[in-house]
């Protein structure tokens, strides 16, 4: 395997969206950004000994939410830039159109000092990079009464981004390949407020999808009580945890799941909840949170610090049941070919009626999807439109 790392435009510089950027350059470019690098593989990576004819792109967080748009790119209907993706923690936030963005480029202009120029994108061109970053910063949404989690985020262009994700993947409108998709079984806890009521909770949903009515938000509040309390956490943090988890990574994944499923082939799409547990997190009342299985997949140490980390020590034994899984798909389309001995069979999600592997120490194996999990996601599935996912 050869692995290949791209860098990426981000924030104003990746994302600032208008119509006069539309009609004098790109929008998305930081996706566009990726595209370049995906080309670059296929011309050159022959010259490492790699095989341009199979390329397997592969991202977390946000990286698993670029997933989700090279899959969807231009429709589904361009040349095919890979053999197949895993997106771990595949992170779907709102994604609005040029128009709703104009505000934030009107505030970006100010913030540059080129509010008074007849040209103000040809001023904002003209400045410096230190000057363009310090104007880099968020606010609200408008109507809204905090500042979102994230600001600057891709936008419907009309080509590379056609519709909103949910559309195009239940749709259709794909790249068919196979996939390997999933989340930490606590993948909101990383980002949610410490809400001590549910005002808290709706308003910092409303915060990150701005469109949410009071209608849609009294349906949230029904569809997460506060229930059970989270270590060192007020009564809401569990229920916003958990909504914005499973609305932002969780149910999206399941989501690319089926579209894969259904367009491409039943045993092409395979899906994983993650839930080992560390007990720095636990004792920190986080859970099994966002992007955990980082360890595992890379190795300890290769994916940020790990020193005395619990995958050096209890949670030893399960880097080569998930390492193996991965390496397998990405050398063969399919995580069960050169999976670990020890490794039970991970079936396909069309194939086994929507199940998916549970990663566990000592527990690993295929379970299905809970029945009231199904039930919240068919909520979320119902408000995307409103949440423009």
């Amino acid at each position: 395997m050869i692995f290949v790392q791209m860098n990426y435009r981000v924030g104003a510089f990746g994302f600032l969206a208008s119509e006069k950027l539309r009609e004098n350059g790109n929008l998305n470019v930081g996706l566009l950004d990726q595209q370049k690098a995906l080309e670059w593989a296929r011309k050159n990576i022959h010259l490492f000994g790699g095989d341009p004819e199979h390329i397997v792109i592969h991202g977390t967080s946000a990286g698993g939410g670029s997933v989700a748009y090279h899959l969807t790119a231009y429709g589904g209907e361009k040349e095919k830039l890979f053999v197949g993706a895993i997106a771990e923690s595949p992170f779907l936030p709102t994604h609005r159109t040029v128009a709703e963005s104009e505000f934030q480029y009107q505030r970006f202009v100010e913030g540059t000092g080129c509010g008074d120029h007849e040209d103000a994108l040809a001023c904002l061109r003209s400045q410096d990079t230190a000057t363009l970053q310090s104007a880099d910063v968020a606010s609200r949404f408008p109507g809204t009464s905090i500042t979102p989690l994230w600001y600057f985020l891709p936008v419907i262009d009309g080509t590379f981004a056609p519709d909103q994700l949910y559309t195009l993947f239940e749709q259709g409108r794909v790249t068919r390949v196979p996939v390997m998709v999933g989340d930490d079984n606590d993948e909101g806890t990383y980002f949610t407020p410490n809400a001590s009521t549910s005002a808290e909770f709706l308003d910092f949903m409303q915060a990150n999808y701005p469109r949410l009515t009071s209608t849609d938000l009294q349906i949230i509040n029904e569809t997460y009580p506060p229930g059970a309390l989270m270590v060192d956490h007020a009564p809401y943090f569990a229920p916003a945890a958990q909504a914005y988890g499973e609305s932002t990574f969780t149910c999206p994944g399941n989501e690319i799941s089926s579209s894969i499923a259904k367009y491409f082939h039943p045993s092409k799409a395979w899906n994983y909840r993650y839930n080992v547990w560390d007990a720095d997190y636990q004792n920190a009342g986080l859970g099994v949170p966002h992007v955990t299985e980082k360890p595992a997949v890379w190795g300890p140490g290769y994916a940020g610090a790990c020193d005395n980390c619990s995958y050096l020590t209890y949670n030893k034994p399960m880097v080569p049941i998930v390492m193996d899984y991965w390496i397998s798909f990405i050398l063969s389309l399919d995580p069960n070919t050169y999976r670990d001995s020890s490794a039970p069979e991970w079936k396909p999600w069309g194939t086994a009626g929507g199940q998916r592997m549970r990663f566990q120490l000592d527990a690993t194996d295929m379970e299905p999807v809970p029945d009231d999990q199904k039930h919240r996601c068919m909520v979320w599935k119902h408000l995307a439109g409103m949440m423009e996912q």
